[in-house]
């Protein structure tokens, strides 16, 4: 499918507040550490140098501490300052893909996932100056910590799964196709990085949950329905910005294309599959057998933490600025959106600087090189020759003398 087949948009949009959908199971509480850990992630955040200036701010006013807050309520400060750490480096790394300086460039973000899985296949190493892997150095140490040895293979392995899964959304990106609304709901619980947050999750009240228990088939089901909980909000409340961004990879676009539908159905659609799968998660969680009174305990913290996790996420995308433009959207049953207008796109340069000096520090500063910089080089190159030619050819050696 491609984003040719969208039909188009109309000038506004109705949007149902979802979280009166995810309230009725969810529950939402505050964790009472959040300003200290606040204060403490900010002030490591600022110092990886990944943003300055307004752009700093801008990433800062979406108040991940906020979001971090919600969403592990029951976390003691330590733990919490990690969590708020873990969406500076999993918010900047998917900004990095979805709207900055590699856009749209599948290679550039292999490389990226490359240097960044290092981090995580060698953890004594020293971090590396790529300041997202070095962020995720910090936040890895920090989990190996504390974290059971399972959490931590968990951890791994998601990680390499939503790596893996940018790079794919970057390739379909770069080809403006448009996947079907099956595979993408798969596609999508890796990019949100759902087995990431079950690991966050695990790692935030130090569980102790034995290894075989997750494999179970409930539990399974009962994974992937929280997760696209989670995640379809996110769409619903982002594709006003990713559209105007030129970002179609969302699944309200492909129910469009697959359904052959306006906007305003594919989101009436996309709300509808919401509440069918919030039912989902409380049949199967009614199917759940017992494991024996620990492990029971376990899981039972477990869940209740995963749905608030995943109550604070679905309030967070009303209450952050990062998709709704500074309209007032909170506790309003429905809410009329304007259509953003498609915004230029602008050269990035979300990567800083580098002073590394080995090949491959110097591949990636290639690779990362916002578009505007190869038509610089090519310039130069162009340039470079045609003075070679110059100074080697037969009438340069004997300079004409133009007559009076």
């Amino acid at each position: 499918m491609s984003i040719q087949q969208l039909r188009p948009f109309p000038t506004h949009f109705c949007l149902k507040d979802l979280t009166d959908i995810t309230a009725s199971v969810f529950e939402l509480k505050l964790n009472p550490h959040q300003g200290a850990a606040a204060q403490a992630a900010n002030a490591w955040f600022k110092q990886r140098n990944v943003y300055s200036g307004p752009k700093e701010q801008r990433f800062l006013s979406h108040r991940f501490d906020s979001y971090a807050g919600m969403s592990f309520p029951d976390a003691d400060a330590d733990h919490l300052e990690t969590c708020i750490a873990f969406f500076f480096w999993a918010f900047s790394f998917d900004d990095l893909s979805d709207e900055g300086a590699l856009q749209s460039k599948p290679d550039a973000v292999q490389v990226g996932v490359d240097i960044s899985m290092a981090v995580l296949k060698h953890p004594d190493a020293a971090p590396p100056d790529f300041p997202y892997a070095a962020m995720l150095h910090h936040i890895w140490r920090r989990f190996r910590a504390t974290a059971s040895p399972g959490a931590c293979n968990r951890f791994f392995g998601a990680v390499e799964g939503w790596m893996n899964s940018q790079v794919e959304q970057a390739r379909n990106r770069s080809t403006d196709e448009i996947p079907s609304v099956e595979s993408f709901i798969v596609l999508r619980r890796q990019t949100i990085g759902g087995p990431i947050v079950e690991a966050m999750v695990e790692y935030s009240l130090d569980l102790q949950i034995p290894e075989n228990v997750w494999e179970h088939p409930v539990l399974q089901e009962m994974s992937k329905a929280v997760i696209d909980i989670m995640t379809w909000p996110n769409d619903l409340c982002s594709f006003n910005k990713e559209q105007a961004d030129g970002d179609f990879q969302n699944l309200v676009f492909c129910i469009m294309i697959e359904r052959d539908t306006d906007l305003q159905s594919a989101v009436d659609i996309l709300t509808d599959m919401l509440a069918t799968r919030v039912a989902d998660y409380v049949r199967y969680k009614a199917q759940l057998p017992s494991f024996g009174p620990e492990v029971d305990a376990e899981l039972a913290r477990y869940h209740k933490a995963i749905e608030q996790y995943t109550q604070g996420t679905v309030v967070w995308y009303y209450h952050s600025p990062r998709y709704f433009r500074g309209q007032d959207v909170c506790g309003k049953h429905d809410i009329i959106v304007p259509v953003y207008k498609r915004e230029q796109s602008v050269p990035s340069q979300d990567i800083p600087p580098r002073t590394q000096t080995s090949s491959k520090a110097g591949l990636y500063q290639y690779l990362f090189l916002p578009a505007y910089s190869y038509v610089h080089v090519s310039v130069l190159l162009i340039s470079l020759l045609v003075c070679l030619f110059y100074v080697s050819s037969p009438l340069s050696i004997s300079p004409r003398i133009p007559t009076p």
